[in-house]
């Protein structure tokens, strides 16, 4: 039998953890988003950052662009790629783009994503949407699945972070791509990709 390299098998592992995940939750293909691209992103009021304070994303978005990357704590996808949004807010933050993670699982609490902001040491706001109502206006099905907005709020992007779990494989960086476009004045070649991950659990 084949020896798996260690950070391979570890890889295989998560990814075969969170395909079964989301096939429990029922395989969503492309997104079908209530928010199109071109339209303005949902309003998304009301919902906690990890201090319990109210807050909104026109609050939290950035004055060039921003990007709405609905996520959670324990989806092996998601926690996959939380590097790499670090990495990323941290990089566009003094160019006018805010990243912004909303977590719509029905259960989760502040709690426990404080916990999450202080071990990781999280660059960006993480914030507690209870209702999941954020999720039902995006459309939003997946985490991490991702939105891009230009500076005057609408949706030019909506998807994957990028093309690979396996950072090493990503050869194709969709948000990266799109966001340098909202900067530049153009609009994405590439607007729309298959969001993978767990299922959200919405609230009822």
């Amino acid at each position: 039998m084949y020896d798996y390299p260690s950070k391979e098998f570890e890889m295989m592992r998560k990814f075969a953890l969170a395909s079964a995940v989301a096939f429990a939750a029922g395989f969503a293909g492309v997104a079908s988003a209530e928010v199109s691209i071109g339209q303005k992103a949902p309003a998304v009021e009301g919902v906690q950052d990890t201090s319990g304070a109210e807050t909104s994303l026109k609050q939290l978005q950035g004055k060039k662009a921003t990007v709405v990357a609905f996520t959670c704590n324990h989806c092996p996808v998601a926690v996959a790629y939380e590097d790499r949004f670090i990495e990323f807010a941290k990089a566009y933050k003094d160019k006018g783009v805010n990243f912004v993670a909303i977590n719509a699982n029905a259960g989760e609490t502040t709690e426990e994503m404080k916990e999450r902001v202080e071990e990781k040491d999280l660059p960006y706001p993480y914030v507690l949407d209870a209702d999941s109502s954020s999720a039902k206006e995006f459309g939003a099905t997946r985490t991490p699945e991702l939105y891009v907005l230009d500076g005057q709020g609408n949706v030019v992007y909506h998807g994957a972070f990028d093309s690979n779990m396996d950072k090493a494989q990503a050869n194709d960086q969709y948000v990266v791509a799109a966001v340098e476009a909202v900067l530049a004045g153009k609009k994405p070649t590439v607007s729309e990709t298959k969001a993978v991950g767990c299922g959200i659990k919405l609230a009822k």
